[in-house]
């Protein structure tokens, strides 16, 4: 496989000291989980088992369809086990002016509704299964992280509520500490009332139980070689093939340049990384000023996202990293906690003994992609959410069931059908992204 960044990021290093591998039993959630050892044939092969190849799996059970998920590592493994567990809108990296001048109001619009009917999806799939994810906030707030961006905060709080039709709420400063947001980082913030937040391990491993019982065939730690074209699809293991009608590719950041080529080039993964501090006393929370259990973003082009988390401890997720070794690991670390101490001064002392990174996933258009592969028959592909995978990535996988199964029951814009445009760069465009990343560090200290 043609990977672009360094092996250590397609292996178990980057999550070793993951805080949520620790909230599940992980080894009893895939006890009984095959390995591809024996040939076998089906109608749909899907390839990844993270949320969007799961929840494609599930809506083509739905319809009666013999469906096998196969994946290199374990369900979970890549970003839908890794990531900030932050059910909301968005997808894309681009404004709602630039997706209405490139793709027209139509499908703007439809865009709109696809964002919010993707955490719509989430909630009623958690309603419908029962599934206990450690659910807590109540939409999500965008807090500025420095006097002139607070303009740019109000400009994106009357955008929010074009888009949707629902309020917002402005916030100062001192609106702000009153609502147990206090911090020197922050001086405004607006509350937005689509999302809430999830324990993103409990989530993927709860939809991977629910698959399997609705008859998916489940097959980890079971690496696909190639991808033979004939009749249908043949993926190509260590020990055995499968034979499927239909394929449908789920691997996102983790996706290579060759399985299948049609993607070659035309995905970007970046590093995202969390830092978890261990459970925090009354008095150390009191002492903060911060005890609002909303999920925030702040208003950086390297942007933070944090909460804190029902037990009390508080994640930070920072971007910036541009390598996947030991030594950039361990550097991103160190400037997470140096930005930890800064946001939140009265925890300096507190311990921070979780941290880990992989990879989310962009397209060249910024916007993400759900349709078929093309010069690939009956070959579909969803991915680059763009950070925003916990809803997205549902959502998407769904879209491509139903793409394959000849049907359209949610809004599916154009757009995010049309074939992805390769990076300048090829196979060397990750090394774009020093150079942007250092343009953006600028204009948030500027």
């Amino acid at each position: 496989m043609k990977h672009i960044y360094e092996p250590l990021a397609y292996q178990d290093y980057p999550i070793e000291t993951s805080y949520w591998r620790q909230t599940v039993d992980m080894a009893a959630a895939t006890a009984d989980i095959e390995t591809l050892e024996a040939d076998t044939s089906c109608d749909f092969a899907i390839l990844g088992a993270g949320y969007t190849g799961l929840f494609a799996a599930l809506r083509l059970a739905e319809a009666g369809v013999d469906v096998v998920v196969v994946d290199a590592n374990p369900p979970g493994w890549g970003a839908s086990g890794r990531n900030g567990g932050l059910a909301c809108v968005g997808g894309s990296k681009v404004s709602d002016d630039h997706i209405e001048r490139c793709y027209g109001s139509a499908d703007a619009r439809l865009y709109f509704d696809a964002e919010r009917g993707a955490v719509d999806l989430v909630e009623a799939t958690l309603e419908q299964f029962s599934l206990d994810v450690d659910r807590h906030s109540k939409g999500y707030s965008y807090v500025a992280h420095r006097p002139k961006a607070i303009a740019d905060l109000k400009d994106y709080g009357e955008q929010y509520g074009r888009r949707y039709g629902l309020p917002h709420e402005f916030l100062n400063q001192r609106a702000m500490i009153e609502q147990g947001m206090k911090s020197p980082d922050f001086c405004a913030a607006v509350h937005l009332p689509i999302g809430f937040a999830i324990n993103p391990m409990k989530f993927v491993l709860g939809i991977t139980a629910i698959a399997r019982q609705r008859g998916v065939r489940l097959l980890h730690n079971s690496p696909i070689r190639q991808i033979r074209t004939g009749n249908g699809y043949e993926l190509v293991g260590d020990r055995a093939v499968i034979k499927a009608r239909k394929l449908i590719v789920a691997t996102n950041g983790y996706s290579s340049d060759d399985l299948p080529k049609a993607l070659g080039s035309r995905y970007l993964p970046v590093q995202s990384n969390i830092l978890v501090s261990r459970p925090l006393s009354k008095d150390e929370i009191a002492e903060q000023g911060w005890w609002s259990e909303q999920m925030v973003v702040d208003t950086r082009n390297l942007l933070h996202y944090f909460r804190l988390l029902p037990d009390r401890r508080m994640l930070l997720g920072v971007r910036g990293s541009v390598a996947v070794t030991r030594e950039t690991i361990e550097k991103t670390r160190q400037k997470a906690r140096r930005d930890f101490d800064r946001m939140f001064p009265a925890w300096r002392h507190v311990e921070t003994p979780h941290f880990w990174s992989g990879l989310i996933c962009m397209t060249r258009r910024l916007v993400p992609f759900a349709g078929p592969l093309p010069g690939m028959e009956g070959a579909y592909a969803a991915l680059a959410y763009h950070g925003n995978g916990v809803s997205m990535g549902p959502y998407c996988g769904t879209l491509v069931a139903d793409l394959a199964l000849g049907q359209s029951r949610l809004p599916h814009p154009a757009f995010m059908q049309r074939p992805m445009r390769p990076f300048e760069l090829g196979p060397w465009r990750r090394w774009s992204l020093p150079p942007a990343f250092a343009w953006y560090g600028f204009k948030d200290r500027a």
